[in-house]
């Protein structure tokens, strides 16, 4: 059975083949995108035939929820599993009064971060736009009526830009009027940096924030943390990111996980500085969140307030970002590993709703 989300370009025509006029086509993609509907029976300004034929036809979402884990800071965590029976992970985060999901792109990863529980088995595939959509939705149905989503960021598992004509149609869909409305300002795009795929997105001018994990100040150690960088280099990666920001005229942000007695010394925070400077940047840089089963550590909060202080020290706009999410094991690719490795599976209904793991 396909999924609706997956055929909302040729709804249309489906519709067509089922001698129905084409505003049913509006209805229900608002029923789907704005209303939050999961089940076609609820979508009640259709005639009770078309309803009984869309069941028959398609499923409203290509995924179902199988775990969904909350922690006391409002941050939420799904696990969801595919109709070919993997898992990939999505996230709602809540501060103030932003409410921002954390989507994934493809099952698993190839960029082989060494610090990243998303890699650690590989890439299996590519989610399509429906699937990638589908999370957005989801996470979408976690909010009261009254709230809706306010940022998307493609950060969970997988790389983007290794997914880019699937992740651009989903954003597409995501920041139409008619879909979920949100400003490509609103957007950010998170990469370990493949330029051909960034100099794609100037060329497509693309407005949505770009956000490029460098994790280390120079190409011998990045090499060793992000190890597709052996074929990049951090010169030519950053040569990208200026190209699209003339483009774009978004501000550059420069990911950068601090890892104890790897990348946290103030040598490399003077040498981070140095890499940065001229540059409309903001350096975003988080405290290792832990991995079981890897051997890398949260910096003591001495070493976290020496890199703070150096960069600030050195002229770099610097935000520490707080580490939201670490009860339910939110950094990316955690909760899928520890699905895999269960016997059991946790289901839960389609409205998320049910007892906090």
């Amino acid at each position: 059975m396909q999924s609706l989300v997956d055929q909302l370009e040729t709804l249309p025509e489906w519709l067509d083949s089922q001698s129905q006029p084409a505003f049913r086509a509006r209805q229900i993609r608002k029923w789907v995108l704005q209303k939050r509907a999961i089940d076609f029976a609820a979508m009640t300004d259709l005639p009770q035939p078309l309803r009984e034929r869309l069941a028959e036809t398609f499923t409203v979402l290509p995924l179902e929820i199988a775990r969904h884990q909350q922690s006391p800071d409002g941050t939420e965590k799904l696990l969801v599993k595919l109709s070919d029976g993997n898992h990939v992970e999505c996230v709602l985060l809540r501060d103030g009064a932003r409410r921002t999901i954390c989507v994934s792109s493809q099952v698993g990863c190839a960029m082989g971060c060494v610090f990243c529980a998303s890699g650690l088995d590989g890439v299996e595939r590519n989610l399509t736009n429906g699937e990638i959509l589908a999370q957005m939705l989801l996470l979408q149905r976690l909010l009261p009526a009254d709230e809706r989503l306010s940022h998307i960021v493609m950060m969970g598992m997988g790389e983007p830009l290794a997914n880019l004509n699937q992740v651009l149609g989903a954003l597409e869909v995501a920041t139409a009027a008619e879909g979920l409305g949100i400003s490509p300002r609103r957007i950010t795009i998170s990469t370990v940096g493949l330029p051909p795929a960034i100099d794609r997105l100037a060329k497509l001018n693309c407005r949505f924030n770009l956000a490029i994990s460098l994790h280390a100040p120079n190409d011998a150690l990045r090499n060793q943390l992000v190890p597709v960088n052996d074929r990049v280099g951090i010169a030519d990666l950053l040569d990208a990111a200026e190209r699209y920001f003339q483009v774009s005229g978004r501000r550059l942000t420069f990911e950068y996980v601090l890892l104890a007695g790897v990348n946290d010394s103030v040598v490399q925070a003077v040498e981070l500085a140095n890499l940065l400077k001229g540059r409309c940047q903001l350096l975003n840089v988080i405290p290792y969140n832990p991995v079981a089963g890897l051997p890398y550590e949260t910096p003591s909060p001495q070493a976290i307030a020496a890199f703070r202080e150096t960069l600030m020290r050195e002229g770099i706009e610097i935000k520490f970002r707080q580490r939201k999410g670490d009860k339910i094991n939110a950094a990316c690719g955690q909760l899928r590993r520890i699905a895999n490795q269960s016997p059991q599976r946790h289901s839960l209904d389609g409205d998320a709703k049910g007892s906090t793991l």
